[in-house]
């Protein structure tokens, strides 16, 4: 039943904008964590910039969906409307449900909440309390995914320890929700193939990390891309920029793990399609900058000079469309200690 309602509502949204003409197999996914709270800027979205990033949703011609159905088209090969949207939040933090929820509830938007089971249960005047959490999701705009129980860094861990920190969260959301999330978000955006291994084998549908770009048909599941705001990142003309990009088409991704064994790595990828505007492709490290870039026939090879620093690590490449909109491929390392 849940399948043919998510068909039908994917039908009905094409028909809305235009019909095949209209299909597309990628979408954009935003990932928030704190609102209004001006402690930790890195991780804070201003109360403005939220009601800009609504009015923007509302009036720009997207298709904001539930994350589950974008997921299931992914899966399953099926087209999603040009401009498909997903809304994220990580942490459950109590500025969620005091600034953002009231927002996104008057303006129809649905979203996933990514939820650190431990924290949850400490309670606390800065988190969200499981009472609070069951009154989003009895509203039907709310989607519970998985964040695990302590917030680890993931691929530091023990296989052991992974396993035991996702079963012991499941465990906490399947007694007060009565059914355990099958999407995971990476803490911090940290990934490693052995890592996604323990997902998958958790029984988790898909898993998103932190770094930018769209979701698109043939994109890694167990580490898509959403765009992380805060306040930097997140002021109107950056958020029309990312919510109407476009995948810049990578696979055969060399190194293939995220956790680095060589720093700085010999990063290359290939382009699954012809991307027109390749002449100005560009590719960022926010520790070293422009990265040095050769295209090898449909190979894009990229250097970066200076080793990255212990912990998250990132790289961005964009090439213009000819219809104004960017194209977009983000990557994160994990760097060992």
């Amino acid at each position: 039943m849940r399948n043919r309602i998510m068909r039908a509502g994917v039908a009905v949204l094409l028909a809305a904008w235009g019909g095949a003409a209209q299909a597309a197999d990628s979408a954009v996914i935003f990932t928030y964590h704190r609102f209004g709270d001006d402690r930790l800027p890195a991780a804070n979205t201003r109360l403005d910039q939220l009601d800009a990033h609504i009015a923007e949703l509302k009036s720009g011609g997207y298709a904001v969906l539930p994350l589950p159905q974008i997921v299931e088209a992914l899966r399953s090969g099926r087209p999603l409307p040009d401009k498909a949207v997903a809304l994220t939040i990580d942490d459950a933090w109590y500025t969620v449900w005091e600034n953002a929820w009231p927002r996104l509830k008057a303006a129809g938007l649905p979203f996933t909440l990514f939820v650190v089971t431990d924290e949850t249960d400490r309670g606390g005047a800065d988190y969200m309390s499981w009472e609070r959490i069951r009154e989003l999701v009895a509203s039907g705009l709310v989607t519970i995914g998985s964040q695990g129980a302590g917030h680890p860094h993931m691929p530091a861990l023990s296989r052991a320890g992974m396993a035991e920190d996702l079963a012991r969260a499941q465990t906490r959301f399947q007694v007060e929700l009565g059914r355990a999330p099958d999407l995971f978000a990476w803490p911090y955006g940290e990934m490693s193939l052995e890592a996604a291994e323990i997902v998958r084998e958790a029984g988790f549908k898909a898993a998103f990390g932190q770094h930018s770009g769209p979701v698109w048909s043939k994109a890694d599941p167990w580490f898509l891309p959403r765009f992380p705001l805060n306040e930097t990142y997140g002021e109107p003309d950056r958020f029309r920029l990312a919510a109407r990009s476009l995948p810049l088409r990578a696979v055969d991704i060399t190194p293939a793990d995220p956790r680095l064994t060589v720093n700085p790595p010999s990063f290359g990828f290939t382009l699954d399609a012809e991307v027109p505007g390749l002449d100005h492709l560009a590719c960022y490290t926010p520790h070293d900058g422009r990265a040095q870039t050769e295209r090898l026939g449909e190979r894009i090879e990229v250097r970066v000079a200076k080793p990255y620093p212990a912990g998250r690590g990132r790289l961005n490449c964009t090439a213009p469309s000819l219809d104004g909109r960017w194209r977009w491929f983000g990557w994160q390392f994990f760097v060992p200690q």
